[in-house]
C-alpha cells in the first residue's frame, strides 16, 4: 500500500481528540498495519498481528486503547506489555503524545531495572494507561499497588520476543488479572507456533492481520559478504569504511561477541558502542540514547538487547553472524529503510553458515548478490566520525531542570548558536545533551565554569 493509496486517519471513527494526536506524531496517512488493524480494533475485536518493527503497530492500538478510555474513571483501564523497559519507553511516549489532544489522561510506564519506590507512589491513584515489562507488573500485582480489575483494552507488543525471553508463564499470570471480557490485541513480528497457542488461548475468535515485512521493500538493498572467519573484524571495518553509513547496528547472534566487536571497531577509530543484555540497566539505557543523539554512529547488539532501539531512519544493519533463522534476518533488517528512506542490510557470511543464508534466500525467495570486500590493515584514515558528541549533566527532573535552562546556558554564557545544540533528554536524576562534535570541549569548558538555572552541576563528555 503506497502513500497515495493509503487511506487518512480522518476516515475512521474517532474523535477530534484523537486525530490531533495522530497529527502531534507527524501521520498523515495510515501504514498498511493501521489500515487492516484499526477497523477491527474499533469495533471492539481481539486481534492478532504480524508486523514488523516500524511498520506502525504502536499507534494502531493506541487508538484503540485510547478510543476506549474513559478519562472520567480513576482506573487501569488499558495494560500494555513490552519485552524491554527500553521499548516500554518508546511505546509510552508515543501512547502520551496520541493522547495529547485528550484532557487528565494518566499514563504510567512500569518496568523492572529502576527503583520500585518511585513506581509504587506513582500508582496511588490509578493511571488510566500501563505500559510495563511481565516482570515488575507481576511484582506490582503481587503486592497489590496494582488493580486491573477495571482494564478495557489488554496489549501484548512484540510477543514473540516476549517468548523467547521466558516470559509466558508471567503473560499468562497476569492475563488471569485482566478481565476475560476485554479487548485483547496481540502484535508479533513472528508467527511461530508457541505465538499461535497463545493467542489461541487468550483471545476470542480473533481477526488475524499480517503485514510482509520491510526485506521485500525495494528500499532496503541487501547484499551478502563471504568472509573467512579469522578475518571478520577487518572486513567488517572495511565495509564501514566503504558505504560510510550515518548510522548502522552490527547485529551478533552471540551476547558475548558484542563487546568484542564494538572494540575492535573502536580500535580502528570509529565510534562504536556495545549493547547487550549484561549491562547494568543505566548503562544500556545512556547507550541508546547517544545512538539516537547522533554521538555513536555504530552500534554493536544482540537481538534482545536493540528490541527498544527507536531509529527512524538508520541507514544500514550489518549481520555480523547469518540469523540463526529467517524470521531473525527479517526483523533485524526491518530497522532500515522506513518510511519510504533506503536502507541497506549487509551479511557477513562464513562457509560454515552458508545452509542459514540459503535458508534465508528460500523464504525471501530470490539468490541475494554477493559481494568481496578487502580487509582494512592497521589503523586507517578518514574513518568517519559521529556527528555529535554527548555531555551528562547531573541533574534532572527532581531539581526542576527543564531542556530550555540546559538551551539557554548552552546559547547564553557558552556562546554556542543554537545549530550547535542536538538532541537534549532531561530523566529524573540526570541530562544529556547532544553537542556538534567540533564544539563540544568548548561546551564542556563552559558548563564547568558556569551555571545553569542559576546553580552549579557537575558535568561529564561522554
Amino acid at each position: 500500500m503506497d502513500n497515495a493509496a493509503a487511506p487518512a486517519f480522518s476516515t475512521l471513527p474517532l474523535p477530534d481528540a484523537l486525530l490531533r494526536g495522530v497529527d502531534a506524531l507527524g501521520y498523515t496517512a495510515m501504514t498498511p498495519v493501521q489500515a487492516l488493524s484499526l477497523p477491527p480494533i474499533l469495533e471492539g475485536r481481539d486481534l492478532i498481528a504480524q508486523a514488523p518493527t516500524g511498520s506502525g503497530k504502536t499507534a494502531a492500538f493506541g487508538l484503540g486503547l485510547l478510543h476506549r478510555l474513559d478519562p472520567g474513571r480513576v482506573s487501569t483501564q488499558a495494560l500494555v506489555l513490552c519485552p524491554t523497559r527500553e521499548l516500554a519507553e518508546q511505546v509510552g511516549g508515543q501512547l502520551r503524545r496520541l493522547a495529547s489532544g485528550v484532557p487528565n489522561v494518566k499514563l504510567s510506564v512500569l518496568c523492572g531495572g529502576i527503583p520500585l519506590a518511585p513506581q509504587l507512589a506513582s500508582l496511588a491513584h490509578a493511571p488510566h494507561v500501563v505500559v510495563g515489562t511481565p516482570g515488575r507488573i507481576l511484582e506490582l500485582l503481587g503486592q497489590g499497588a496494582l488493580e486491573l480489575g477495571g482494564v478495557r483494552g489488554f496489549v501484548l507488543d512484540e510477543a514473540d520476543r516476549m517468548l523467547d525471553m521466558g516470559f509466558e508463564d508471567q503473560i499468562r499470570d497476569i492475563a488471569r488479572h485482566v478481565p476475560r471480557a476485554c479487548q485483547r490485541l496481540l502484535f508479533s513480528a513472528t508467527f511461530p507456533d508457541a505465538i499461535r497457542a497463545l493467542g489461541k488461548a487468550m483471545l476470542r475468535d480473533p481477526a488475524e492481520v499480517s503485514v510482509q515485512g520491510a526485506a521485500h521493500a525495494p528500499a532496503i538493498e541487501q547484499r551478502i559478504v563471504d568472509v573467512d572467519p579469522a578475518r571478520k573484524a577487518p572486513l567488517l571495518a572495511a565495509l564501514l569504511l566503504e558505504h560510510r553509513p550515518e548510522s548502522c547496528v552490527v547485529f551478533c547472534n552471540m551476547r558475548r561477541d558484542v563487546d568484542e566487536v564494538a572494540g575492535s571497531l573502536a580500535h580502528y577509530g570509529f565510534d562504536a558502542l556495545a549493547l547487550h543484555g549484561d549491562m547494568e540497566q543505566r548503562d544500556r539505557s545512556e547507550t541508546l540514547l547517544r545512538f539516537a543523539n547522533r554521538s555513536c554512529n555504530v552500534l554493536v547488539a544482540s537481538d534482545v538487547a536493540a528490541r527498544g532501539l527507536d531509529i527512524d531512519d538508520l541507514a544500514a544493519v550489518v549481520n555480523y553472524d547469518v540469523p540463526s533463522d529467517p524470521d531473525t534476518y527479517l526483523h533485524r533488517i526491518g530497522r532500515t529503510g522506513r518510511a519510504g528512506r533506503e536502507g541497506l542490510a549487509l551479511t557477513l557470511c562464513t562457509p560454515q553458515e552458508l545452509k542459514r543464508m540459503e535458508a534465508i534466500e528460500d523464504r525471501l525467495q530470490r539468490m541475494l548478490p554477493r559481494d568481496r570486500v578487502q580487509a582494512a590493515e592497521g589503523r586507517p584514515k578518514g574513518v568517519p566520525r559521529a556527528a555529535m558528541q554527548t555531555l551528562r549533566i547531573d541533574a534532572g527532573k527532581g531539581d526542576k531542570l527543564r531542556p530550555g535552562d540546559i538551551l539557554g546556558a548552552l546559547t547564553g554564557d557558552a556562546g554556542l548558536s543554537v545549530k550547535a545544540v542536538g538532541k537534549i533528554d532531561v530523566l529524573p536524576t540526570r541530562s544529556y545533551v547532544a553537542i556538534a562534535r567540533a564544539q563540544a570541549p568548548q561546551a564542556l569548558a563552559r558548563l564547568r565554569e558556569g551555571k545553569v538555572k542559576g546553580r552549579r552541576f557537575r558535568v561529564a563528555a561522554l
